[in-house]
C-alpha cells in the first residue's frame, strides 16, 4: 500500500529546511530571509502535476504573501527576443518599496568524498551527480542575476513602470544536506551546518542498514519530514526496490526505522 502525503506535509518540511547559508554572501549572492508563516497552504487543482521546483517556488510565494510590505510586481517572468525564451525570473517585489529581483533555489547535496577538490563547495553534488553546489552557483552569478540586466529585461521592467538598475538582487537558497556515513571530517567552509538532514552510503554497503526499516518516498514527498506513520517495508523488501533503483544509475531517498523508533533520512548511491 502507497502512503500519499497531503501538501501540508510538503508546505511543513520547505519551511522547516534551514537556509543554505545565512550570514556571509557567498561570493556576490546574498540571501533573503523569509519569515516562515503559521497559515495553511492551500493547494489549487491545477497545481496537482507541478514538479518539484514549482512547487517550491509556490510554497515561497506563499510565504511572502504573508509578509507585510511585500508586493508582487511580477512572478515567474519570461524574458523572450525573437520569440525565444532567453530566460525567466523568479520573482520581482517591492519590499517596503525597494525593487526586489529575487531567485529561489532548493537542493539536495551530498559529500563526495571519492574526489578531492580544490574548492571545499565543490564538494556537495547531487544525488546522482548530474549537478552540483558549485554549478549552481555559477549559474545564479553568470546567468540568472544577470538577466535582470539585459536589454530585453529593461523593456519589460519598464512596461511595468521600473528601470532594472533600481533593483536589489538576492537569493532564497535552501538546501538538505547529507554526509557520508561514519565520515567525520568535513569541511562545511562557509554552510550551514543545520541543513544537514542525515547521511548516504553506497548500495555496496546497504547490510549495514539491515537492522532498520525502510520506506521509500517519491520525489515530491522528499521535502517532507520522516513520520512513524507510513507503510514501511521490511530490510530485504526494500533492498530489492533499491537494487532496480541503482541499476538505473538512479540513487533514491530513504526513511530509516530503526527498533527505537528513531527517524532518519538517508540515500543509498550507485556510485
Amino acid at each position: 500500500m502507497k502512503t500519499y502525503f497531503d501538501f501540508t506535509d510538503r508546505f511543513i518540511g520547505f519551511q522547516n529546511t534551514p537556509l543554505l547559508w545565512n550570514s556571509d554572501a557567498i561570493d556576490t549572492l546574498v540571501q533573503f530571509n523569509i519569515a516562515p508563516t503559521q497559515r495553511n497552504y492551500n493547494v489549487k487543482s491545477n497545481q496537482k502535476k507541478m514538479r518539484l521546483g514549482k512547487w517550491v517556488e509556490s510554497f515561497t510565494a506563499f510565504q511572502l504573501q504573508q509578509i507585510e510590505g511585500i508586493e508582487f510586481i511580477a512572478e515567474n517572468l519570461q524574458i523572450i527576443t525573437n520569440k525565444q525564451t532567453i530566460g525567466e525570473i523568479d520573482f520581482l517585489l517591492l519590499n517596503n518599496e525597494v525593487p526586489i529581483h529575487l531567485e529561489i533555489a532548493y537542493k539536495f547535496y551530498l559529500y563526495d568524498y571519492t574526489n578531492e577538490y580544490l574548492n571545499p563547495l565543490d564538494y556537495w553534488i547531487g544525488p546522482n551527480r548530474t549537478d552540483s553546489l558549485s554549478l549552481k552557483l555559477k549559474k545564479l552569478i553568470q546567468k540568472q542575476l544577470p538577466l535582470l540586466y539585459k536589454t530585453e529585461t529593461k523593456l519589460a521592467l519598464k512596461e511595468l513602470g521600473f528601470e532594472n538598475q533600481n533593483f536589489e538582487q538576492y537569493v532564497n537558497f535552501k538546501a538538505q544536506l547529507f554526509v557520508p556515513l561514519n565520515k567525520k571530517k568535513i569541511d562545511f567552509n562557509l554552510l550551514n551546518k543545520k541543513c544537514i538532514a542525515g547521511f548516504y552510503l553506497h548500495f555496496n554497503n546497504v547490510e549495514i542498514l539491515k537492522n532498520n526499516h525502510f520506506y521509500i518516498p517519491n520525489k515530491l514527498d522528499w521535502l517532507v519530514e520522516p513520520k512513524l506513520n507510513v507503510e514501511w517495508l521490511s530490510f530485504n523488501n526494500a533492498k530489492n526496490i533499491l537494487r532496480i533503483l541503482i541499476s538505473k544509475q538512479q540513487s533514491p531517498l530513504c526513511w530509516l526505522k530503526d527498533n527505537d523508533n528513531q527517524l532518519i533520512k538517508c540515500f543509498v548511491t550507485w556510485w
